[in-house]
């Protein structure tokens, strides 16, 4: 007799044990998303695979990443792009938004993703011969010929995270095969009897944020309505937010009229991206705001804050010290996302460099020791950055002035 609630066995050739449990995941199976280890969020990549690791995995659906731009904003348009990349190369829909720049100009000038693909033909030529020695001889690995040929890495997209050569643009058959949204404001038409001075954003803020919310509702990522087949994510972008393209003032004026307008669309955009398969890439000129107290606001709106300090233009860029790096990379906040507290670990001290083939952040080391032959204007300038060093190692440099190498 089975026990109850249990089938039995047979004892057929082809039976098939009682005990199978039938596991259903939590979460949905969405290309170029996994949830995290640690609180079991959905996360998509922002198409650099070291910035995904500061994070925590990857950056969680439904939130806002705020990218404080670097002062020429060369590097932050970048990441802007990689993070649109990677959602073509999902097959996620993309939105894009932006003032300056023509949104089809930024998705043709996407990099393209790196395949490191190599034909079977190409490794056989590659492959040293040896004299004397046959395809016959080779008897010690016969248990090997049956196995899949490992040379050749193709480019999925049930990869999480993928890497990408800004030397070259993405391919147009990729790229229409991508499902985009393109918000360019200079073509944009405010409605008759629409000022924006009785609305409690500015018109050019309104009407973006009504954009976002018919491409939500109308693709069905808030659940209103329901996608047909597999569930997919809805990436936005937008370029540049608080600049004077977009209408605003909080760039010009230290009392700006437009003091709320920011932060009421970053309040009624968050809302939206909670209840829906979204995430969305904000850079701002936080160095062009007059009144600090709005950058505060605003990072208290976002979930993830970063910032870039490029070394262009700076002492910095001549300095020894700073020779393998572009940047400082800065991270403000991390979001606490089911749970009391966030990951904080790896977050400081990390400056970024830019190759031919990719972005990297890594984590900003000072040489050992210094020569006799160091000016004293070097010492200066290493001391100054070991102070600086040692007020972010943590309770490791508690008690001493600078760290001791």
């Amino acid at each position: 007799m089975a026990a109850p609630g249990v089938r039995g066995v047979s004892d057929g050739a082809g039976a098939e044990t009682s005990f199978r449990r039938k596991v259903r995941g939590k979460l949905p199976a969405i290309r170029g998303a996994r949830p995290s280890v640690h609180n079991g969020q959905l996360l998509v990549s922002t198409g650099v695979p070291s910035l995904d690791h500061i994070l925590g995995g990857g950056l969680a659906v439904g939130t806002l990443l705020l990218i404080e731009e670097d002062t020429y904003s060369t590097y932050s348009n970048l990441l802007l792009k990689y993070f649109l990349a990677e959602g073509v190369v999902n097959r996620h829909e993309v939105f894009i938004a932006s003032a300056s720049d023509n949104p089809q100009k930024i998705l043709k000038d996407l990099p393209a993703p790196l395949t490191d693909e190599i034909p079977p033909q190409d490794a056989k030529k590659n492959t040293p011969q040896v004299p004397g020695l046959t395809e016959d001889t080779m008897k010690i690995a016969w248990r090997y010929q049956n196995l899949p040929n490992l040379e050749s890495v193709s480019l999925s997209s049930s990869r999480f995270g993928h890497y990408y050569d800004i030397s070259k643009t993405m391919s147009p058959d990729m790229l229409q095969s991508a499902k985009t949204h393109c918000f360019y404001l200079p073509n944009i038409v405010a409605p008759e009897g629409t000022d924006g001075s009785s609305s409690e954003m500015s018109c050019d803020y309104l009407q973006l944020l009504h954009s976002i919310q018919t491409v939500v509702h109308q693709g069905g990522f808030d659940g209103s309505n329901p996608q047909k087949g597999q569930k997919n994510i809805l990436r936005i972008g937008i370029q540049s937010m608080g600049s004077v393209l977009w209408g605003d003032d909080i760039c010009t004026h230290e009392q700006p009229q437009n003091l709320h307008t920011l932060t009421r669309f970053l309040y009624a955009l968050r809302g939206l991206l909670r209840s829906s398969l979204s995430v969305c890439v904000i850079t701002i000129p936080a160095h062009l705001f007059q009144n600090k107290a709005i950058i505060s606001r605003v990072r208290n709106l976002s979930d993830t804050v970063v910032g870039l300090e490029s070394f262009i233009g700076s002492e910095r860029e001549s300095n020894p010290l700073y020779k393998d790096h572009h940047g400082l990379f800065l991270v403000h906040q991390i979001p606490r996302l089911n749970s009391l507290i966030s990951d904080v670990s790896d977050t400081k001290d990390l400056a970024f460099k830019l190759k031919r083939k990719m972005f990297s952040i890594e984590r900003l080391h000072l040489p050992p020791d210094l020569s006799d032959t160091v000016s004293r204007s070097s010492k200066q300038d290493l001391a100054g950055s070991t102070k600086l060093l040692s007020s972010g190692c943590g309770s490791a440099a508690a008690g001493k002035k600078h760290l001791d190498f």
